[in-house]
């Protein structure tokens, strides 16, 4: 692997890691907060290391729009809590796309691993699909499933003021 492929990779377990922390800490904490921008300043750098990875095609190719995508994504989970907006809304905003942030991570992360699973090298296409796939899948209904659960116990001053501006 490459200097740059193992600084991407870093960055990846790095996410991984504040991400997961981030699901378990109590929200709009100090902590959830420090853990919140260490996952954003690497998911960052995760996605402009990999725009600069050309070794699986030679050029900008799927997992290249799939990292402008990711970056589209942080900024859509990133804009509501600078702006407050939408009125009302941006809470939501937030978490919704922070989490899809976050699956698509862990998506990227699981089809990484299953694509170099022995005996995948001749179905890589379909190997990263499937997982990937199965991965949001999950993530979409965990998502559905306690998103509002995790929303409703944060702290009543953040929702208060998601309402009031």
């Amino acid at each position: 692997m490459s200097t740059l492929g193992w600084v991407h990779t870093t960055f990846g377990i790095v996410s991984l890691l504040a991400g997961t922390a981030v699901i378990f800490l109590k929200k709009g904490g100090r902590w959830h907060r420090t853990f919140g921008h260490i996952y954003l300043t690497n998911m960052i750098a995760l996605n402009v290391t990999a725009l600069f990875i050309y070794r699986l095609y030679g050029r900008f190719g799927p997992f290249h729009w799939m990292a402008l995508g990711s970056l589209f994504t942080l900024a859509a989970a990133m804009i509501p809590v600078f702006t407050r907006r939408p009125k009302g809304l941006w809470l939501e905003r937030h978490a919704i796309f922070v989490s899809g942030s976050y699956i698509g991570l862990v998506a990227a992360t699981a089809a990484e691993i299953s694509s170099r699973l022995p005996g995948t090298e001749n179905i890589f296409g379909p190997v990263v699909a499937g997982t990937t796939i199965l991965v949001i899948g999950v993530g979409v209904y965990l998502i559905r499933r306690y998103l509002p659960q995790s929303l409703s116990q944060t702290p009543a001053r953040l929702r208060q003021a998601a309402q009031n501006l």
